[in-house]
């Protein structure tokens, strides 16, 4: 049954985001979401795994804003090639792309904090710091997305 429901999503994906630059802006982040979780499930430390876990319901929160951007770009710029508009959409553009990229550098940083907190030894206290990267990518993140509809909305 999964199959066909992920044949519908990409029927969905092709109708409201195209097969162009607008598509890939939003699988980047949809991929990198996915990369942090793939990382979350290995995660022994349970302080370390609390706070992956509620950076990665705020990124991805995100993820309906990504898409209503990348649509509502499409319609303005509606090619199915990958060249990069101008103007404001050429913003959009470079927010949410920087977005996808933080996103990865975030799931990078989550997986440098269950490899050291799998090296620490178990003394009953948290990770601490551990996350402490991840949520600055995280934030990066979330400032990029914000500037992207700031720039989608005319601001």
């Amino acid at each position: 049954m999964a199959f066909f429901g992920a044949a519908r999503q990409a029927r969905r994906d092709d109708r409201e985001l195209g097969k162009g630059i607008w598509r890939r802006l939003h699988d980047r982040y949809l991929r990198g979401l996915d990369r942090y979780h793939q990382v979350l499930e290995g995660v022994a430390d349970e302080q370390l795994y609390a706070e992956l876990v509620e950076i990665a319901n705020e990124l991805s929160g995100q993820l309906p804003e990504v898409r209503r951007c990348c649509m509502a770009a499409r319609r303005e710029a509606p090619g199915e090639g990958l060249e990069i508009p101008g103007g404001r959409l050429g913003r959009v553009h470079r927010y949410l792309s920087k977005a996808g990229n933080s996103l990865a550098a975030a799931a990078e940083a989550a997986a440098m904090a269950r490899l050291e907190s799998d090296r620490r030894p178990s003394t009953g206290v948290g990770a601490g710091g551990g996350a402490g990267s991840v949520r600055r990518q995280a934030a990066i993140v979330l400032e990029d997305i914000a500037e992207a509809v700031r720039s989608l909305d005319g601001g």
